[in-house]
Parts: C-alpha cells; sequence; structure tokens
C-alpha cells in the first residue's frame, strides 16, 4: 500500500512538472510572438492613418475621341481623275506628304493662267524700260509713263494671284494635282481609289488625317450624376485593350447639353497619347473622383487584407509589436479606403509585404 501511494506522488509530480513546462513555454512563445527581419523591414513600407474628405469613385463609360482640334478633313480642290493613292487607312503620314494624285483639266487652266502671268510681267517690264528710255529722252509724256507703270503694276499683281492659287492647289507640272497631308498624324478615313472620277462639284471629303498625340476620352453623364461632375475633377481611363493600363487625366470641358436620346450630358477627359495606344472610336471606361465634404480616417486600400468576408489591417508599432486590426470600411476606392471607426489618426500600417506578415501572425 505505501508502494502504492509512493507511485501515485511519482505520478503527480511529473504530471505537474510537465504541465509547468508547457505553460512556461507558451508563455514563451506569447512574450517572443512574431518579428520582422531586417531584409523583410527593408522592403516593406507603411502609411500613416489620416483623416480626409470622403472621395468617390464614378464610373462612366464612354468613348475614345480623336483631338478635333488636330483633326482634318481633306477635300479636293479640283476633279478629275485619280491617277494613284500612295497611303491606306491607318498609316501613318507626315504633313506635306503626297497622299493622291489627279490628273484635272482644271489644273492645266491653272497652269496655263500662271504661265500667261509670267508672260505678261515680262512684257510690261519691257515695255516699261522702253517708256523709261524714251521718256528721258523727251519723246514720251508723263501720261505714257505712268500708263506703262500702271501696266507693270496690274501685270505684277496677276502674277502673284496666279501663284497664290498655284500654290493652293499644289500644281508642279502638267495637269497633275497632288492632295497632301497639311499635319502629321493618322489616316482615319479614306474615301478615295485609283482610277475613281471625281467631279468638281464632289462635297465628300476624300481622306481625313488625324494627330492622335493627345486624344479625348468624352463620358456619358447620367442627368443623376450631373452635380457631382466639375471641371478639374481628376479621371482615370481605361480600354478593352488594354484593361491593365491606367490613363490619367482631368476633366477640361463640360458640355450643358442632354442629350434626348441617351438622357445623358457630356464631359471630356484630355488624354497624352504619345505612345499611340488609345484608339480613336474605341470604348473606354472612366472613373472619376468626387470628393465629398465628410471626412473619415483613411489608409491606403493596398494596406487593406480581405479574409473571411472580413477587412483587416496591420499595426506597426517595432519589428515585433505588429497587430492585426479588423475594420468596418465606409468607402472604398481604388486608391483609398474610408472608415468611421476601427483606427485611430495617425497609427501607422504596413502596405506592402502585408500578406507575408498577415500569414505568419495568423500561424
Amino acid at each position: 500500500m505505501p508502494t502504492k501511494k509512493l507511485l501515485i506522488a511519482t505520478v503527480a509530480v511529473v504530471l505537474l512538472y510537465s504541465c509547468q513546462n508547457h505553460k512556461e513555454a507558451d508563455n514563451a512563445a506569447i512574450v517572443k510572438g512574431f518579428e520582422i527581419s531586417e531584409t523583410m523591414l527593408k522592403s516593406t513600407s507603411f502609411a500613416r492613418v489620416k483623416k480626409e474628405n470622403v472621395t468617390e469613385e464614378l464610373n462612366f463609360f464612354g468613348k475614345i475621341s480623336a483631338d478635333q482640334n488636330n483633326y482634318i478633313d481633306i477635300f479636293p480642290l479640283v476633279g478629275g481623275n485619280v491617277v494613284s493613292v500612295n497611303v491606306s487607312l491607318g498609316d501613318y503620314v507626315h504633313k506635306g506628304q503626297v497622299l493622291a494624285t489627279i490628273r484635272s483639266t482644271e489644273v492645266a487652266g491653272i497652269q496655263k493662267d500662271l504661265s500667261d502671268a509670267r508672260t505678261d510681267v515680262l512684257l510690261a517690264e519691257k515695255n516699261y524700260r522702253v517708256a523709261e528710255d524714251m521718256y528721258n529722252g523727251k519723246l514720251s509724256t508723263d501720261k505714257d509713263m505712268l500708263e506703262a507703270k500702271g501696266q507693270l503694276t496690274k501685270a505684277k499683281e496677276q502674277l502673284r494671284r496666279s501663284e497664290a492659287v498655284s500654290q493652293i492647289y499644289n500644281v508642279r507640272t502638267g495637269n497633275i494635282y497632288s492632295v497632301v497631308s497639311p499635319i502629321d498624324g493618322y489616316i482615319v478615313q479614306k474615301n478615295i481609289n485609283k482610277d475613281m472620277q471625281l467631279r468638281s462639284d464632289r462635297s465628300d471629303n476624300i481622306f481625313d488625317v488625324a494627330n492622335t498625340k493627345d486624344v479625348w476620352a468624352i463620358l456619358n453623364v447620367n442627368e443623376t450624376d450631373i452635380d457631382k461632375i466639375s471641371m478639374g475633377m481628376p479621371a482615370v481611363v481605361s480600354t478593352l485593350s488594354y484593361p491593365d493600363k491606367k490613363f490619367q487625366g482631368s476633366i477640361d470641358k463640360i458640355f450643358k447639353i442632354i442629350d434626348p436620346q441617351t438622357n445623358s450630358m457630356q464631359a471630356r477627359v484630355v488624354l497624352d497619347n504619345k505612345d499611340g495606344l488609345l484608339i480613336p472610336d474605341s470604348k473606354a471606361t472612366i472613373k472619376v473622383l468626387h470628393q465629398s465634404n465628410t471626412q473619415a480616417l483613411a489608409v491606403p486600400s493596398d494596406a487593406v487584407i480581405f479574409d473571411q468576408n472580413k477587412y483587416f489591417v496591420l499595426i506597426y508599432k517595432s519589428q515585433n509589436d505588429i497587430k492585426i486590426r479588423e475594420i468596418q470600411p465606409i468607402k472604398q476606392n481604388e486608391g483609398t479606403t474610408y472608415m468611421a471607426t476601427g483606427l485611430q489618426e495617425g497609427e501607422k500600417i504596413v502596405v506592402n509585404n502585408k500578406l507575408l506578415i498577415y500569414r505568419a501572425l495568423n500561424n
């Protein structure tokens, strides 16, 4: 019996010692916690919780349009037969480049007028020199001298007019009229083919050239959102062609007219298109940032973790003091998340590397 009591006492001591060791180990783990390494710390960025006006993200549909200030309709100035067409739809052309040539009797007439005007000037100059010599020799009167001078002036004015017309019609030699591009840009419309017969009274354009270095994003604004749109508001544009690319701009014009077919008003965003990625007439999604008068605590949206239908951020105090904090967002856009409670202004939160640290804290 004493032996049995001794055995029970020994087992009790062992269990007590074991429990105490586990408890000390658990306490040690709690004290130690998670500590971010120096290497990770160097690649981790942080942000401060701050209070600011809530910015709402408004989404609109629209399209990309060429800058109408750099969009040129080209009309033929003469009628005739199309000899050649040197460009195709979508080609990039330079200012002064010949797009097409037209054989025209009108051009032949213009060239004849220019040639006649030059001949008339030469003849008038010769007559003026003769009249001047005769006047100096007292063989002619002042009237003869003035008449010769007037004929020369008239001939020179006619030559200037003929040269101006020849320049407008881009007359070179023969009866060929050259259609040239007035600006650098892309051929966005082409209504001409070789051997086509063009009438002199044609009212349709034969080419459209658009310089797309800058383009417009035209957005349709519903009547319910008109009061939220104003000049200068920042906008982010994306297209189906490049869904991962964001093009930054701002509203620079609001058309104060309601389209009766769509019951919407249009607004314009000017975009830099030096890389040529924005194609006129392509569909676009335009996000406009509308700042309200309501203030709330704000953090970068990149710092927010969504897990198990809840939102969290990581509060950073030191390398071994990082806590998970649940938050309740009231508004969220692409760049910023707003909340009424859950954080305090000035608290430091983890932005990048947040998922690695979050998983480590949950393990």
